[in-house]
Order: structure tokens, then sequence, then C-alpha cells
């Protein structure tokens, strides 16, 4: 059933603007799968912001017949349904710890004062597809990854309670009454500061008349948000039978991690995103895994260290092993014919290569899932490096969207290939 306040083409009109939204036919979970009968492709994007530490984390050999490095001997059942790469990384992408915000954009030196972001590959991705779902994409962890097509950070939630309450609890009637009402309002106000603005175009000059463009962009997207959480706040939330996380104490950041891939597994499952973003932690907490005595940051400058190198290892083996649970988690979920993971790239990466010395090349880059030929380690130069962008390109490809470009990668990912 449609959400009976929007007729079948919705036009927002306001001050001389009307603009006309894309159908929202598909707007009920699980809504194109029900039609066509093909699941639908997804998306999730990690990044590990201090990195692996490289000779645990990269695989010797090259191909397919590859020894599984220490970190990876927990993925190992999983090792056909990933690819490793090494000398890979964003070209012009330096700073150290700024290269954060380039993660999934490729934006240069994001370092420098003049910095100016563009929009990161999941939520380019959500504007292809996030119509169709309650939410268009869901950014999550301790820093986001998600900018918008203007440059702006799109804030996260750090806790995977709070985004469970998100996706799968309602409030009362009452609170729902507020909500759509809150809503309404927000769509006036946006018809407010659009008519504002363009009355202003006509007295300013070029350089500002773009900045008002982008202005109007931004607007404009978030009335299409607007209407799409309306119709979205009368239909029921999905019901789980899997209890919330909890809270999880910040400094458990592994255990915080596995809080959030629960949730993600559940929001992929019922449908309601088909894009998430997740960020670790890159604080100074100390973990309280046996062994581990200093902070992760701290131990991320190891100085080659042994004492720290060691307990920087039992963090690092415990993120990949609860990545790895994750990855067997969507494996053993059942999608249409297939399963969750056949049907979601699973990104894990991070923007540094090397934490102890802040560099952002050769970087630590794993991508599960989705529609490729894995069980391979695909080695580049690790001096000379290609550009990780072109996994990018792959991935939207992936994902049935017709780019061959994105950012500095020109094209697809060499050796990277879809199944028959």
């Amino acid at each position: 059933m449609k959400p009976s306040s929007l007729s079948r083409r919705t036009f927002l009109r306001g001050a001389g603007v009307s603009l006309s939204l894309p159908l929202l036919d598909a707007m009920q979970p699980r809504g194109v799968f029900a039609q066509t009968g093909t699941p639908p492709r997804r998306m999730v994007a990690i990044n590990i912001p201090l990195g692996f530490y490289g000779p645990s984390f990269f695989p010797e050999q090259a191909g397919r017949d590859y020894a599984t490095s220490d970190y990876l001997q927990s993925a190992e059942p999983m090792r056909n349904d990933f690819t490793i790469f090494s000398g890979t990384s964003h070209p012009d992408v330096d700073g150290g710890h700024s290269a954060e915000k380039s993660f999934l954009t490729a934006a240069p030196h994001p370092g420098s004062r003049s910095f100016k972001n563009t929009i990161s590959l999941d939520q380019l991705v959500a504007r292809e597809i996030g119509r169709q779902t309650r939410f268009a994409s869901l950014t999550l962890g301790d820093h986001s990854l998600s900018w918008s097509a203007n440059g702006v950070s799109i804030p996260s939630e750090r806790t995977p309670a709070k985004a469970y309450a998100q996706l799968f609890l309602s409030g009362s009637r009452e609170e729902i009454a507020v909500q759509e009402q809150r809503l309404q309002d927000g769509q006036s106000i946006m018809d407010t500061v659009l008519a504002d603005a363009q009355a202003m175009q006509r007295h300013i000059g070029p350089a500002d008349r773009q900045k008002l463009d982008q202005y109007f962009t931004a607007v404009r997207e978030t009335e299409q948000r607007l209407v799409k959480a309306e119709a979205w706040a009368k239909t029921p939330k999905p019901v789980v039978e899997a209890e919330s996380p909890g809270l999880i104490p910040g400094a458990d950041f592994t255990a915080r991690l596995k809080g959030h891939f629960d949730v993600i597994r559940l929001a992929l499952q019922t449908d309601s995103t088909r894009v998430v973003t997740l960020g670790g932690n890159g604080g100074s907490e100390v973990s309280p895994l046996p062994g581990v005595d200093q902070g992760y940051h701290g131990l991320s400058h190891h100085g080659k260290n042994p004492e720290m190198i060691a307990q920087l290892e039992r963090i690092e083996q415990e993120t990949i092993r609860v990545w790895a649970e994750f990855l067997a988690s969507l494996k053993a979920t059942p999608d249409g014919s297939s399963n969750l993971l056949d049907q979601t790239q699973v990104l894990l990466g991070s923007n540094l290569g090397s934490g102890s010395g802040h560099l952002t090349t050769n970087l630590p880059i794993v991508l599960a899932g989705g529609p490729f030929r894995h069980g391979q380690h695909l080695a580049f130069d690790n001096r000379h490096n290609y550009p990780l962008p072109n996994l990018f390109v792959s991935m939207l490809q992936g994902l049935g969207l017709e780019y061959d470009a994105f950012a500095s990668g020109k094209t697809t990912m060499r050796g990277l290939e879809m199944r028959g």
C-alpha cells in the first residue's frame, strides 16, 4: 500500500519553484524485491582510521595461492569471498590523519587550508538507489565517512544502541504525530529560505551565484528527504527478533564495532537501507583486551617497538576477527535464492598505510562480497601506487550503476573481475 498522503507524482511548490520528485512506489521495505524477485544490491564501507600493521596484514604472495597472513587467519574460511589489495592509494591525498576526510571521496590534499571536499562514494550510491528504502544511507561510527554533494560532512551515529532504536523502535501515536508536524514545518521552512535565496540572486555577482546554486542543490536535497521522511513516518518500522546491542563503553572499540555490525546486518536484512558507512575508533583509550595496557592511538605510533607492536596486533587481530564474523553472518543470511553477502559489497580499509608514520600510501584494503570473483591478493607497486579510486568505479558498476569514472579513478580496478 502506498502512503495515502502522497500522490503517484509529487511536486514541491513554493515561491515560484516546482520540483518534481522521483516516483515513491518502492518505499515499502523490500518493495523492489517483492516486485522483481531479484534481491537488491547493497554497499557497506568501513574505515579503520589508524590503519593495520602491514607485515601482519598483507600476504607475502600475490595471486590466488597466497599464504594467509597472521591477521587474516580468522577470515580464512571466507577466503573465496574477499580480495586483498596492496600497493594502492588515493593520488594526491596526503595530510596524515586528515586523510580520513578523503577515504570515500579521494579529494586531494585534505590537510590544506583551502581544502573543500567532494561527494563521497556512499552518498553518490545513495542518490542513485536510496529512494527505495526508509533510510537512503546510514552513517555510523566514531567518525563520519559520508560527505554531501556540497562537501559537507554528514553526522554519524556513534552508538549501536541508538542506531538500533532509529531503525527498529517506534514511538507512541502522539510522538509520531509530533514527528509528522515537525517534518511539515521543515518543508515550510525550506520553501521560505528558497524564496529568500532566489530574491537575493538577482542582486549578486557570478561568484556568489555559484555559491547560491550549491545552496539550492542542498535545499532541494533536503526537501526530498523531508517529503520521503513524512511518507515513511506513516509506515511501521520492521520488527526484528534480535535485541538492541545495549550500551558499550567507548574504550571497547572492537566490541562497539561488533555491535555496529550486528545492527548493519539487521538493517540490510530488513531492507531498511542499502548503503552504510562505518568509521572506526582512532582514539587514545586503552582497550580492555587481555594484554593491552597502552592507548590505541599511542600503540599505532609504535616506532617498531616489539612490545607495542604485540599489543597493537592484539587489537587489530580482534578487529579483523569481528569483521570476519560479520561477513560470515551476511553469508548465512538468505536473500532470495542467494545470501546477503553475495548481494552486498563490503569495503574494509584505512586512510593510513602506516599509523606509525602517518603515511597515506600502500593502504590496507579488502573488498568482500558483491558480484566479484574473489579469492585473491591483487598486489600493485608499493612505491608507485595504483589508484584506489579505480576500485570505486568497479564498485559502482558492481551495483549496476553506469559510471566509468569517480574522482581520480578513470577506469575499473585492474585484475578484479565480475563473476560469470
